[in-house]
Protein backbone atom coordinates (compact mmCIF):
# COMPACT_ATOMS: atom_id res chain seq x y z
CA UNK A 1 0.00 0.00 0.00
CA UNK A 2 1.32 3.78 -0.89
CA UNK A 3 1.17 5.69 2.03
CA UNK A 4 -1.18 8.24 2.99
CA UNK A 5 -1.73 11.01 5.26
CA UNK A 6 -4.03 13.06 7.36
CA UNK A 7 -3.56 16.30 9.00
CA UNK A 8 -5.13 17.44 12.31
CA UNK A 9 -4.38 17.39 16.47
CA UNK A 10 -3.28 13.70 16.78
CA UNK A 11 -3.89 11.94 20.42
CA UNK A 12 -0.71 9.65 20.56
CA UNK A 13 0.26 8.08 24.06
CA UNK A 14 2.44 11.32 24.93
CA UNK A 15 -0.46 13.36 24.50
CA UNK A 16 -1.88 15.81 21.55
CA UNK A 17 0.23 16.51 18.26
CA UNK A 18 -0.32 19.15 16.05
CA UNK A 19 0.53 18.36 12.61
CA UNK A 20 0.30 15.16 10.53
CA UNK A 21 0.55 11.84 10.42
CA UNK A 22 2.01 9.51 7.74
CA UNK A 23 0.57 5.85 7.28
CA UNK A 24 0.16 2.46 5.28
CA UNK A 25 -1.21 -0.42 6.69
CA UNK A 26 0.82 1.04 9.95
CA UNK A 27 1.70 4.33 11.02
CA UNK A 28 4.76 5.69 9.69
CA UNK A 29 5.49 8.95 11.02
CA UNK A 30 3.65 11.59 12.93
CA UNK A 31 5.41 15.00 12.24
CA UNK A 32 4.19 18.11 14.21
CA UNK A 33 3.60 21.23 12.17
CA UNK A 34 1.32 23.82 11.79
CA UNK A 35 -2.74 23.18 11.53
CA UNK A 36 -5.28 25.32 10.82
CA UNK A 37 -7.92 26.43 13.35
CA UNK A 38 -10.82 24.04 13.82
CA UNK A 39 -8.49 21.53 12.53
CA UNK A 40 -9.94 17.90 13.33
CA UNK A 41 -8.76 15.29 15.99
CA UNK A 42 -7.57 11.95 15.25
CA UNK A 43 -7.79 9.71 17.87
CA UNK A 44 -7.34 5.66 17.73
CA UNK A 45 -9.84 3.48 16.66
CA UNK A 46 -12.58 2.17 18.99
CA UNK A 47 -10.89 -1.79 20.19
CA UNK A 48 -14.28 -4.00 21.61
CA UNK A 49 -13.87 -6.59 22.90
CA UNK A 50 -17.44 -7.92 23.77
CA UNK A 51 -19.76 -8.26 20.29
CA UNK A 52 -22.10 -10.87 20.31
CA UNK A 53 -23.65 -9.27 16.46
CA UNK A 54 -25.03 -5.98 14.75
CA UNK A 55 -27.02 -5.51 11.46
CA UNK A 56 -29.80 -7.35 12.02
CA UNK A 57 -26.47 -10.69 12.25
CA UNK A 58 -25.74 -13.04 14.83
CA UNK A 59 -21.98 -14.37 15.56
CA UNK A 60 -23.36 -17.64 15.97
CA UNK A 61 -24.94 -17.99 12.56
CA UNK A 62 -21.40 -17.89 10.91
CA UNK A 63 -18.62 -16.28 9.21
CA UNK A 64 -21.01 -14.07 7.25
CA UNK A 65 -22.80 -12.68 9.91
CA UNK A 66 -19.58 -11.65 11.74
CA UNK A 67 -18.63 -10.07 8.28
CA UNK A 68 -22.18 -8.10 8.24
CA UNK A 69 -21.68 -7.35 12.08
CA UNK A 70 -17.91 -6.18 11.41
CA UNK A 71 -19.46 -3.96 8.98
CA UNK A 72 -21.64 -2.40 10.98
CA UNK A 73 -19.21 -1.93 13.96
CA UNK A 74 -16.76 -0.43 11.44
CA UNK A 75 -19.05 2.42 10.51
CA UNK A 76 -19.33 3.34 14.01
CA UNK A 77 -15.26 3.47 14.62
CA UNK A 78 -14.75 0.08 15.71
CA UNK A 79 -11.48 -1.00 13.92
CA UNK A 80 -11.24 -3.88 15.54
CA UNK A 81 -13.11 -6.54 17.64
CA UNK A 82 -13.66 -10.02 19.31
CA UNK A 83 -17.12 -11.55 18.25
CA UNK A 84 -18.62 -13.40 21.37
CA UNK A 85 -20.04 -16.12 21.24
CA UNK A 86 -22.72 -17.24 23.97
CA UNK A 87 -23.75 -20.11 25.76
CA UNK A 88 -24.59 -23.15 23.43
CA UNK A 89 -23.93 -26.76 23.15
CA UNK A 90 -20.40 -27.83 22.13
CA UNK A 91 -21.04 -28.41 18.81
CA UNK A 92 -22.30 -25.11 17.82
CA UNK A 93 -19.71 -23.19 19.83
CA UNK A 94 -17.10 -25.18 17.95
CA UNK A 95 -19.05 -23.89 14.15
CA UNK A 96 -19.15 -20.48 16.08
CA UNK A 97 -15.71 -20.19 16.76
CA UNK A 98 -14.46 -22.02 13.51
CA UNK A 99 -16.39 -18.52 11.53
CA UNK A 100 -14.94 -16.26 13.65
CA UNK A 101 -11.59 -17.45 12.51
CA UNK A 102 -12.39 -17.80 9.28
CA UNK A 103 -13.20 -13.81 9.06
CA UNK A 104 -10.28 -13.77 11.21
CA UNK A 105 -7.65 -14.62 8.63
CA UNK A 106 -9.02 -13.15 5.86
CA UNK A 107 -10.52 -9.03 6.67
CA UNK A 108 -12.10 -7.42 3.95
CA UNK A 109 -12.03 -3.28 3.42
CA UNK A 110 -15.12 -2.30 5.04
CA UNK A 111 -15.01 -4.69 8.19
CA UNK A 112 -13.47 -4.42 11.35
CA UNK A 113 -10.90 -6.29 11.84
CA UNK A 114 -11.81 -9.58 13.83
CA UNK A 115 -9.10 -10.02 16.73
CA UNK A 116 -10.21 -13.28 17.62
CA UNK A 117 -13.15 -14.42 19.98
CA UNK A 118 -14.59 -13.48 23.13
CA UNK A 119 -15.83 -17.29 24.33
CA UNK A 120 -18.99 -16.14 26.91
CA UNK A 121 -19.49 -19.24 28.14
CA UNK A 122 -20.77 -22.38 28.31
CA UNK A 123 -18.90 -22.41 31.23
CA UNK A 124 -20.60 -19.87 33.52
CA UNK A 125 -23.43 -20.07 36.05
CA UNK A 126 -26.94 -21.44 35.76
CA UNK A 127 -28.05 -19.21 38.02
CA UNK A 128 -26.92 -15.79 36.64
CA UNK A 129 -27.44 -17.03 33.32
CA UNK A 130 -28.92 -13.06 32.48
CA UNK A 131 -29.92 -13.33 28.37
CA UNK A 132 -27.60 -16.87 28.01
CA UNK A 133 -29.33 -19.66 26.76
CA UNK A 134 -29.69 -22.63 29.45
CA UNK A 135 -26.45 -24.13 28.46
CA UNK A 136 -23.88 -23.62 31.08
CA UNK A 137 -21.76 -26.46 32.25
CA UNK A 138 -19.09 -26.69 34.42
CA UNK A 139 -15.16 -26.57 32.48
CA UNK A 140 -13.82 -29.28 30.73
CA UNK A 141 -10.14 -29.93 30.55
CA UNK A 142 -10.29 -31.77 27.13
CA UNK A 143 -12.60 -29.34 25.58
CA UNK A 144 -10.47 -26.35 27.10
CA UNK A 145 -7.68 -27.70 25.53
CA UNK A 146 -9.00 -28.09 22.08
CA UNK A 147 -10.04 -24.51 22.04
CA UNK A 148 -6.53 -23.35 23.04
CA UNK A 149 -4.66 -25.50 20.14
CA UNK A 150 -6.65 -23.78 18.04
CA UNK A 151 -5.25 -20.09 18.78
CA UNK A 152 -8.93 -18.65 17.69
CA UNK A 153 -10.57 -17.97 21.38
CA UNK A 154 -8.83 -14.45 22.89
CA UNK A 155 -11.16 -13.78 25.75
CA UNK A 156 -13.21 -16.12 27.71
CA UNK A 157 -15.92 -15.21 30.85
CA UNK A 158 -16.46 -18.15 33.27
CA UNK A 159 -17.72 -18.24 36.82
CA UNK A 160 -15.12 -19.22 39.12
CA UNK A 161 -17.27 -21.09 41.82
CA UNK A 162 -18.08 -23.72 39.58
CA UNK A 163 -16.26 -27.16 40.31
CA UNK A 164 -13.08 -27.01 38.34
CA UNK A 165 -13.34 -23.15 37.73
CA UNK A 166 -9.97 -21.66 39.39
CA UNK A 167 -8.77 -24.82 37.41
CA UNK A 168 -9.75 -23.45 34.17
CA UNK A 169 -8.67 -20.14 34.59
CA UNK A 170 -5.28 -20.89 35.26
CA UNK A 171 -5.24 -23.41 32.22
CA UNK A 172 -6.86 -20.63 30.00
CA UNK A 173 -3.95 -18.02 31.15
CA UNK A 174 -1.29 -20.43 30.85
CA UNK A 175 -2.51 -20.57 26.85
CA UNK A 176 -2.36 -16.69 26.54
CA UNK A 177 -6.26 -16.58 26.90
CA UNK A 178 -7.28 -13.60 28.84
CA UNK A 179 -9.79 -14.59 31.31
CA UNK A 180 -13.04 -12.27 33.08
CA UNK A 181 -14.74 -12.87 35.77
CA UNK A 182 -18.65 -13.02 34.77
CA UNK A 183 -21.78 -14.73 34.86
CA UNK A 184 -21.08 -15.44 38.28
CA UNK A 185 -22.35 -15.98 41.62
CA UNK A 186 -19.24 -16.20 43.60
CA UNK A 187 -18.18 -14.18 47.29
CA UNK A 188 -15.58 -11.77 47.18
CA UNK A 189 -13.16 -14.67 48.70
CA UNK A 190 -13.64 -16.88 45.57
CA UNK A 191 -13.51 -13.56 42.85
CA UNK A 192 -10.05 -13.33 44.55
CA UNK A 193 -8.86 -16.51 44.74
CA UNK A 194 -9.82 -16.47 40.39
CA UNK A 195 -7.69 -13.23 40.01
CA UNK A 196 -4.82 -15.09 42.17
CA UNK A 197 -5.00 -17.80 39.35
CA UNK A 198 -4.71 -16.17 36.41
CA UNK A 199 -8.32 -13.86 35.36
CA UNK A 200 -7.46 -10.65 35.11
CA UNK A 201 -11.15 -8.50 34.76
CA UNK A 202 -14.30 -8.69 35.06
CA UNK A 203 -17.66 -8.75 32.31
CA UNK A 204 -20.20 -6.63 32.01
CA UNK A 205 -19.25 -5.12 35.31
CA UNK A 206 -22.64 -5.06 37.73
CA UNK A 207 -24.76 -7.01 35.83
CA UNK A 208 -24.93 -11.04 36.02
CA UNK A 209 -22.75 -11.68 39.41
CA UNK A 210 -22.89 -10.82 42.82
CA UNK A 211 -23.91 -7.52 44.32
CA UNK A 212 -21.87 -5.33 46.53
CA UNK A 213 -23.36 -5.63 49.81
CA UNK A 214 -21.27 -4.16 52.88
CA UNK A 215 -20.68 -6.94 54.88
CA UNK A 216 -20.97 -9.75 51.61
CA UNK A 217 -18.75 -7.78 49.29
CA UNK A 218 -19.60 -10.67 46.36
CA UNK A 219 -17.82 -10.11 42.73
CA UNK A 220 -18.65 -6.09 42.87
CA UNK A 221 -16.83 -6.05 45.49
CA UNK A 222 -13.67 -7.85 44.23
CA UNK A 223 -13.76 -5.79 40.98
CA UNK A 224 -14.00 -1.92 43.13
CA UNK A 225 -11.27 -3.40 45.48
CA UNK A 226 -8.67 -5.69 43.79
CA UNK A 227 -9.00 -4.95 39.81
CA UNK A 228 -6.81 -3.28 37.55
CA UNK A 229 -9.08 -4.09 34.29
CA UNK A 230 -12.95 -4.64 34.11
CA UNK A 231 -15.27 -4.28 31.23
CA UNK A 232 -18.61 -2.45 31.60
CA UNK A 233 -21.58 -1.50 29.37
CA UNK A 234 -21.77 2.06 29.35
CA UNK A 235 -25.24 2.70 27.78
CA UNK A 236 -27.36 4.28 30.33
CA UNK A 237 -28.83 1.02 30.87
CA UNK A 238 -26.97 -1.98 31.88
CA UNK A 239 -25.65 0.17 34.57
CA UNK A 240 -26.89 3.55 36.02
CA UNK A 241 -24.53 6.92 35.69
CA UNK A 242 -23.59 6.97 39.20
CA UNK A 243 -22.38 3.03 39.29
CA UNK A 244 -20.39 4.21 36.25
CA UNK A 245 -19.00 6.85 37.83
CA UNK A 246 -17.82 5.09 40.98
CA UNK A 247 -16.33 2.26 38.73
CA UNK A 248 -14.03 4.66 37.10
CA UNK A 249 -12.76 6.04 40.51
CA UNK A 250 -11.78 2.33 41.69
CA UNK A 251 -10.73 0.65 38.49
CA UNK A 252 -7.71 2.23 36.77
CA UNK A 253 -8.27 0.53 33.56
CA UNK A 254 -12.06 0.15 33.51
CA UNK A 255 -12.75 -0.33 29.26
CA UNK A 256 -16.34 0.08 27.10
CA UNK A 257 -17.54 -2.45 25.47
CA UNK A 258 -20.98 -2.47 23.74
CA UNK A 259 -22.15 -6.23 24.15
CA UNK A 260 -24.02 -5.51 20.88
CA UNK A 261 -26.41 -8.18 20.07
CA UNK A 262 -28.04 -8.66 16.22
CA UNK A 263 -30.61 -5.41 16.65
CA UNK A 264 -27.46 -3.01 16.61
CA UNK A 265 -27.90 -0.41 14.15
CA UNK A 266 -31.37 -1.95 12.82
CA UNK A 267 -34.97 -0.43 13.89
CA UNK A 268 -37.30 -1.97 16.68
CA UNK A 269 -38.19 -5.69 16.39
CA UNK A 270 -36.94 -9.26 16.86
CA UNK A 271 -33.33 -10.02 16.54
CA UNK A 272 -31.12 -13.38 17.37
CA UNK A 273 -29.71 -13.91 19.89
CA UNK A 274 -28.12 -17.75 19.87
CA UNK A 275 -31.08 -19.65 20.46
CA UNK A 276 -33.15 -17.06 22.05
CA UNK A 277 -35.15 -14.60 19.98
CA UNK A 278 -35.01 -11.13 21.30
CA UNK A 279 -36.70 -7.62 21.11
CA UNK A 280 -35.29 -3.97 20.55
CA UNK A 281 -37.06 -1.43 21.67
CA UNK A 282 -35.93 1.83 21.50
CA UNK A 283 -31.63 2.00 22.62
CA UNK A 284 -32.93 -1.07 24.46
CA UNK A 285 -32.91 -5.01 24.07
CA UNK A 286 -35.01 -7.70 25.87
CA UNK A 287 -35.93 -11.34 26.30
CA UNK A 288 -39.80 -11.76 26.33
CA UNK A 289 -39.48 -11.70 30.61
CA UNK A 290 -38.19 -8.30 29.97
CA UNK A 291 -34.66 -9.32 30.73
CA UNK A 292 -31.91 -7.19 29.24
CA UNK A 293 -30.16 -9.26 26.44
CA UNK A 294 -27.52 -7.18 25.53
CA UNK A 295 -27.20 -4.26 24.10
CA UNK A 296 -27.96 -1.95 20.57
CA UNK A 297 -24.82 0.63 21.58
CA UNK A 298 -22.50 1.33 19.12
CA UNK A 299 -18.59 2.63 20.31
CA UNK A 300 -19.16 5.74 19.23
CA UNK A 301 -22.35 6.00 21.16
CA UNK A 302 -20.48 4.73 24.24
CA UNK A 303 -17.34 7.44 23.50
CA UNK A 304 -20.36 9.97 23.40
CA UNK A 305 -21.58 8.92 26.87
CA UNK A 306 -18.22 9.26 28.74
CA UNK A 307 -17.33 12.69 27.07
CA UNK A 308 -21.16 13.38 28.40
CA UNK A 309 -20.22 12.62 31.84
CA UNK A 310 -17.31 14.65 31.84
CA UNK A 311 -14.21 12.25 31.21
CA UNK A 312 -12.00 14.33 29.27
CA UNK A 313 -11.15 13.02 25.77
CA UNK A 314 -8.02 11.70 26.57
CA UNK A 315 -9.09 9.60 29.26
CA UNK A 316 -12.45 8.36 27.30
CA UNK A 317 -10.38 7.43 24.46
CA UNK A 318 -8.14 5.38 26.60
CA UNK A 319 -11.56 3.08 27.45
CA UNK A 320 -12.26 2.29 24.25
CA UNK A 321 -9.48 2.25 22.75
CA UNK A 322 -6.05 1.46 24.17
CA UNK A 323 -6.87 -0.60 27.45
CA UNK A 324 -9.23 -3.02 25.51
CA UNK A 325 -6.82 -3.50 23.63
CA UNK A 326 -3.87 -3.85 26.07
CA UNK A 327 -6.06 -7.01 28.11
CA UNK A 328 -5.98 -8.85 25.19
CA UNK A 329 -1.64 -8.40 24.59
CA UNK A 330 -2.28 -5.98 21.73
CA UNK A 331 -0.11 -3.28 21.95
CA UNK A 332 -0.08 -2.94 17.95
CA UNK A 333 -3.27 -1.70 18.59
CA UNK A 334 -5.61 0.94 20.21
CA UNK A 335 -2.79 3.59 20.39
CA UNK A 336 -1.18 6.35 17.46
CA UNK A 337 2.11 5.85 17.82
CA UNK A 338 5.02 4.62 14.61
CA UNK A 339 4.55 1.22 13.86
CA UNK A 340 1.10 0.70 15.45
CA UNK A 341 -1.90 -0.47 12.90
CA UNK A 342 -3.16 3.04 11.14
CA UNK A 343 -6.33 2.61 12.79
CA UNK A 344 -8.26 5.96 13.62
CA UNK A 345 -11.20 7.75 13.96
CA UNK A 346 -10.99 11.61 13.06
CA UNK A 347 -13.39 14.02 14.67
CA UNK A 348 -14.92 17.24 13.71
CA UNK A 349 -15.67 20.04 16.29
CA UNK A 350 -18.10 18.36 18.08
CA UNK A 351 -16.29 14.98 18.78
CA UNK A 352 -18.63 13.48 15.67
CA UNK A 353 -16.80 10.93 13.62
CA UNK A 354 -16.56 12.01 9.79
CA UNK A 355 -13.55 9.33 8.44
CA UNK A 356 -12.49 5.77 10.30
CA UNK A 357 -9.30 4.71 8.90
CA UNK A 358 -9.02 0.60 9.57
CA UNK A 359 -5.20 -0.78 8.17
CA UNK A 360 -4.96 2.22 6.45
CA UNK A 361 -7.64 2.21 4.48
CA UNK A 362 -10.80 3.94 4.55
CA UNK A 363 -14.18 2.58 5.42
Amino acid sequence: MSEDQRVGRILTPNGWVAGRIVFDTHVVAIEPGAVASGAPRIIPGFVDLHVPGGGGADVMQGADAVRTAARLHARHGTTSFLPATITAPEDQLKSALSGIGVVQGERRTDEARVLGAHMEGPFINAGRLGAQPPYARSPDADFIAEVCAEEIVKLVTLAPELDGGLEAIAQFAAAGIAVQIGHTDADYETACAALNAGARGFTHLFNAMSALHHRAPGVVGAALAQAEYAAIIPDGVHVFDGALLSALRAIPKLFMVTDATAAAGMPDGDYPLGSHTVTKRGESVFLDDETLAGSALTMDVAFARLLALGVQIEDASRRVSTYPADFIGRQDRGRIAPKSWADFVILDGNQKIIEVVIEGGVV
